[in-house]
């Protein structure tokens, strides 16, 4: 296994992934809640989507071949999806969207929308899948790229549960800089995953 597809691997999730980006909506759609609810919302909204990236990672390229998608057109449709959320990210709209939602009491926004779409959302599923089939579908790698996933959500998971440190240690300002810097790293790979997929149809 190369080094340098664990390290693509591993840019990707972390930018996809977007950690700081879910600390605003987590402490608005659980505003209220004593520290053991949001322990419980956190987890759960984390366990659920691992399963879902775990799901996708080990049978979402024989979904797609069920379907009649070959990996090098899910590969250009998901570079454009990553781009598109790049450009969100880049232009403030998702920062927008996740601040205007509000908390409903009669609600449990662990599986909606913490576990899905923030968490393993279009993004984080087309990035499993693409990744997997860079990595030549063979269990090393399997296993490599399902670790960082698995990693990353650990990560997640404490990011929600310290999320009203954080959000007074960065503010609006600091998590709008670490968003837009994210945004630019994701919209160079998702360039690249469109790339890749159009040299595997040989047209390049």
């Amino acid at each position: 296994m190369e080094t340098a597809f664990l390290i693509t691997a591993f840019a990707t999730l972390f930018v996809v992934i977007d950690r700081p980006g879910l600390v605003p909506l987590f402490i608005a759609l659980t505003r209220g809640m004593s520290a053991e609810q949001r322990r419980a919302m956190a987890q759960r909204a984390c366990l659920i989507a691992t399963a879902l990236l775990t799901m996708f990672g080990l049978a979402g390229e024989a979904i797609l071949g069920f379907i009649g998608i070959s990996m090098s057109a899910f590969r250009i449709a998901g570079g454009i999806l990553l781009f598109l959320t790049a450009l969100d990210m880049l232009f403030e709209r998702r920062t927008t969207r996740r601040e205007g939602q509000t908390p409903d009491a009669d609600h449990d926004p662990s599986v909606f929308p913490l576990a899905t779409p923030l968490i393993a959302g279009p993004g984080a599923i087309a990035s499993i899948i693409l990744l997997i089939g860079q990595g030549g579908g063979d269990w090393p790698a399997t296993f490599a790229v399902l670790g960082l996933t698995w990693g990353m959500i650990l990560v997640t998971f404490l990011f929600l549960l310290a999320s009203p440190p954080l959000e007074r240690m960065l503010g609006r300002t600091g998590t709008i800089v670490i968003t837009r810097l994210l945004g630019m790293l994701l919209a160079a790979l998702s360039v690249q995953f469109v790339i890749d997929g159009i040299r595997q149809t040989g047209l390049i």
